[in-house]
């Protein structure tokens, strides 16, 4: 018996990019998972965005996201309070125009 994977077809054992898990008429949704099983969710309303530039937008905010939680100050299991990772994730919402 043969099982066919689509996930596995021209993808790395180590991507975590999930691509496209749900579109609708007015939204696209994107998954993207760490290795430590840390999940981003992505919903945007620009029904002509692309792929790889979801995929490096998910890249830049999960680096954004291991520097605030890396701060010693960040308590774990917490809501992250850091201005900066704040401003950081304002900048890189404008800077790929994602709504």
């Amino acid at each position: 018996m043969t099982v066919n994977n689509p996930r596995k077809s021209g993808t790395t054992l180590n991507e975590t990019f999930l691509g496209l898990l749900y579109p609708t008429e007015n939204y696209k949704v994107y998954g993207y998972i760490t290795n430590t099983k840390v999940k981003f969710i992505l919903v945007t309303t620009d029904l002509d965005v692309r792929d790889a530039d979801v995929r490096s937008f998910l890249r830049r905010f999960h680096a954004v996201y291991v520097d605030a939680v890396s701060n010693p100050f960040h308590v774990p299991e917490k809501k992250i309070a850091s201005k900066n990772f704040a401003s950081t994730v304002a900048g890189l919402i404008g800077s790929r125009g994602l709504p």
